[in-house]
């Protein structure tokens, strides 16, 4: 999600907005870069989880010789983010900060020619692209577009830059009745009238072409002109989904072109190639019934690859690796017979390999596929969660995290698959904290296959001590339990509490083949379930664990997981957290926003009488179903801007918990959605979690 919002320097006057802004009055209005914090104990507090640098958007210079990054510290106090961009060799050495505002720079990209660096800034009031030389010398706007830009990128040969712009196009109440200015309404016809955590307000995301001078833009073209869809899609949708073609000639978008009821059932996007020169648009992906998206054009201009799914609805289908010869037209699936998924696309400067991350048995790692050959072959391997991987001469710069350690670069041999760090954002931060140890386990079901779970112990974890356990469960439904790094869902502060944590890869997640992806749909209370009691039971059998002191904590699926263990887990906890979960089932199916998921994991409506799966799904699987057994202590988190799971479920369970006098707690966040993504609201909802489980597992 991409968002901007004008910040400090709204004050600046109109005669600011068309010349260069002197290096040094730019050092005037700093940026929010903390120094270290010293910490009071070795042990994780929300306060330190918060403090960390997050690293992202990794660029690598088109010389191959430096990387363009940006972190984002959170000012707690003021309740606020901000982001500066970085530059750090390729081979290892000193990282220099080459901003310095209030504004929170974004999408930074350099220039094909690699003498400027291009950004988003709201320095002018609005967000709009600047560049700055790669000393971080002379920024200067470049876009006046009117309402701003969100993302861009420069056409290969730097005649042109496509960028993201908005448009309205349906009228809105006050466009029909304008005699009542002062009403305070929507209006609509169709679903799909709130999306993620925004209502349709007759807006809409284009890409515009324009031609690029070094000093402007012009010529303005907009490629979706009157047309009623968005691109990047909603909600999640970047600049990944747009490209550029080598020869700059022309550009591939990602599209679902349909509206209303229509794009609420499907997931049948396109990946579409508009001609400069003809005006012409054409479908690439036509008759692919799936998610197609994030194309990426090889560097000698022959070929295009895609990350595509096959099955129209089904949002965690396999997601393959697609590639089209653009002379001839024809298209193939070069992952045939790669039973994961394929996901963030990188082509070697000779066209001659892809990298990629997969996840695989709970970790992100790279591969690569020769064109050649057809083969793929893994490259990296260990506990780990690879989240990009860019070519970088004859070496990878790739982003890495773990349960133990939060985001920071690194390059990487793709011959022998080891790395170096690059960047060292947080390591005063690391070097400060005792970190609890890891450990994969391999469980065997109740169906007798093989389970893949993660165990965090406590720092200083002594095994002749009895713990408190929590059983983590993963939402999704379908995502992988791999080695991410959380600010919310964070083990290592969990662990820091005197937990010992067991994060179980159950039924219905990738990494493990399609065919244990799959079982969950349709099937949400089933033998997922069992593979969670199989899990805590597992735990709960060791000598270092008090079985009389267990808690069971998730959200989104993990939250609907929670309200169902409360209602079959035969006194196994003593607590229960439940985050954004799925209370009722015909009410979700009722008021969610995208209805290809619920069709596709409920099995169908609740009113299709002949429909089994789905008449099975809501008699048998709605937790509501079940509250006739609650009777252990629960508290519920919801967002109340949260319209895929809305926040009235969350209502319904605390309610009925109350109801039945067991022991509740509501935590309601007015401005949040699914996710906390505030400072101050994660740091609350850290110490209301953890004051809970305190309170009865201790």
């Amino acid at each position: 999600m991409r968002t901007f919002k004008a910040t400090l320097l709204l004050l600046i006057t109109v005669l600011l907005l068309s010349v260069e802004i002197p290096a040094k009055s730019q050092q005037a209005k700093k940026n929010f870069v903390p120094g270290t914090p010293k910490l009071s104990s070795g042990l994780m507090t929300p306060e330190v989880l918060w403090s960390f640098g997050r690293v992202g958007s990794v660029q690598v210079s088109p010389d191959g010789k430096k990387v363009l990054y940006d972190v984002t510290y959170f000012n707690i106090p003021e309740n606020k983010s901000y982001r500066d961009l970085y530059l750090v060799p390729v081979e290892g050495g000193t990282s220099i900060r080459i901003t310095d505002t209030p504004e929170k720079e974004a999408e930074a990209a350099w220039r094909p020619d690699g003498k400027k660096i291009g950004y988003i800034s709201t320095a002018s009031g609005e967000p709009q692209l600047w560049e700055i030389n790669p000393d971080g010398s002379s920024p200067k706007q470049i876009s006046k577009v009117k309402n701003g830009i969100s993302s861009f990128k420069y056409a290969p040969d730097m005649k042109h830059v496509f960028y993201i712009g908005t448009v309205k196009i349906d009228k809105d109440v006050h466009d029909k009745y304008p005699d009542l200015p002062l009403a305070n309404a929507r209006l609509y016809d169709d679903i799909l009238y709130r999306h993620w955590d925004t209502w349709s307000d007759g807006t809409y995301q284009h890409v515009f072409v324009a031609t690029y001078g070094g000093t402007g833009l012009s010529d303005d073209i907009d490629l979706l002109k009157d047309e009623r869809f968005d691109t990047p899609m909603k909600p999640f949708g970047g600049i990944e989904q747009i490209a550029w073609s080598a020869d700059g000639k022309s550009v591939t978008y990602t599209c679902k072109k349909k509206a209303g009821k229509d794009y609420a059932l499907s997931t049948n996007s396109d990946i579409y190639l508009f001609d400069l020169e003809t005006g012409t648009t054409k479908n690439l992906t036509e008759g692919m019934m799936g998610y197609d998206q994030n194309p990426s054009f090889s560097p000698d201009g022959k070929k295009i690859a895609w990350e595509s799914m096959s099955r129209d609805g089904y949002e965690a289908d396999k997601v393959r690796l697609f590639i089209a010869d653009l002379a001839t037209g024809k298209k193939e699936d070069y992952s045939a017979d790669f039973d994961q998924n394929v996901q963030n696309l990188a082509w070697s400067n000779d066209s001659k390999t892809l990298w990629f991350i997969s996840d695989i048995k709970a970790t992100d790692e790279i591969f690569k596929l020769d064109l050649a050959s057809k083969k793929i072959t893994r490259i990296t391997d260990g506990v780990h969660n690879y989240q990009s991987v860019n070519p970088a001469g004859d070496k990878l710069v790739a982003s890495k995290v773990s349960m133990s350690q939060p985001a920071e670069l690194y390059l990487v041999d793709p011959k022998t698959g080891r790395d170096k760090p690059l960047t060292f954002v947080n390591k005063g931060i690391m070097d400060q904290l005792a970190i609890g140890k890891v450990e994969s386990r391999w469980i065997t079901t109740t169906d007798n296959q093989k389970m893949r779970a993660w165990i965090i112990y406590p720092p200083h974890f002594d095994p002749k001590k009895k713990y408190p356990a929590l059983l983590y469960c993963e939402g999704g439904p379908q995502s992988t339990v791999s080695q991410f790094w959380s600010y919310r869902w964070n083990f290592q502060i969990m662990a820091a509490n005197g937990y010992i944590i067991i994060a179980p890869n159950r039924r219905g997640l990738p990494g493990f083949g399609q065919a244990w992806n799959e079982e969950i749909s349709g099937d949400y209370g089933g033998q997922n379930m069992k593979d969670y009691l199989t899990a805590i039971d597992t735990l709960a059998a060791e000598p270092y664990v008090d079985k009389n002191r267990l808690g069971a904590v998730g959200a989104s699926y993990g939250g609907y997981s929670i309200y169902y263990l409360a209602g079959i887990h035969q006194g196994r906890f003593k607590t229960f957290i439940s985050h954004s979960g799925i209370f009722n089932m015909e009410a979700m199916y009722s008021t969610t926003d995208e209805m290809w998921f619920v069709n596709w994991d409920n099995g169908g409506s609740y009113w299709d009488a002949k429909n089994a799966v789905a008449q099975n799904t809501y008699k048998n699987f709605s937790p509501h179903k079940l509250v006739q057994n609650w009777d252990t202590p629960m508290l519920v988190i919801h967002g109340e801007r949260d319209y895929r799971i809305p926040y009235t479920q969350g209502l319904g369970a605390f309610n009925s918990a109350r109801l039945k006098n067991i022991p509740a707690e509501l935590l309601l966040f007015p401005d949040e959605n699914h996710w906390i993504l505030q400072a101050q609201n994660g740091i609350l909802w850290q110490r209301v979690f953890f004051d809970w489980l305190n309170r009865w597992l201790k």
